[in-house]
């Protein structure tokens, strides 16, 4: 007998999951983390034209730059699984939707680290990150993700 989850993966789609709110939910969050893509692109190519130019970029800067676009497609395909019924990768995704605003502006706010051109940029990289965080706590995906066991 086949099956099309693993009982380990956590994965499997709960009926109460798949409402027409909660799938609108999804599809939200996921939009965001795209145009958070995008963003950290936009990002990156604009570090790479600021070093092309002769300017200074610190290291601080190509390590982050390159690795947030990284970090979106990561998150995307947790809110992927999220949206076919893992609670483990919802958890996850509302989890780093929170965290991960903070960390990038406060590390950002360090004087010295950055330059505030960057910051800036980084700042509204941010802004779709934190729409998911207010849609991952939202009524749709609170009723799909019922807390207790």
């Amino acid at each position: 007998m086949e099956s099309d989850t693993h009982p380990t993966t956590g994965a499997r789609p709960h009926p109460t999951r798949q409402t027409p709110d909660a799938l609108r939910a999804f599809g939200m969050a996921m939009n965001s983390v795209k145009v958070y893509g995008a963003l950290c692109v936009i990002a990156l190519l604009a570090v790479a034209a600021v070093a092309g130019s002769g300017h200074t970029v610190n290291t601080f800067m190509w390590v982050r730059a390159v690795l947030l676009p990284v970090v979106a497609v990561l998150i995307h395909r947790m809110a992927a699984a999220a949206s076919r019924g893992s609670r483990r990768a919802f958890e996850r995704v509302g989890t780093l939707a929170v965290i991960m605003p903070i960390a990038i502006i406060g590390v950002d706010l360090i004087p010295g680290v950055c330059p505030p051109w960057y910051a800036a940029m980084q700042t509204v990289c941010m802004a779709p990150i934190v729409c998911v965080a207010f849609i991952t706590r939202g009524s749709a995906l609170r009723a799909a993700f019922p807390k207790g066991r």
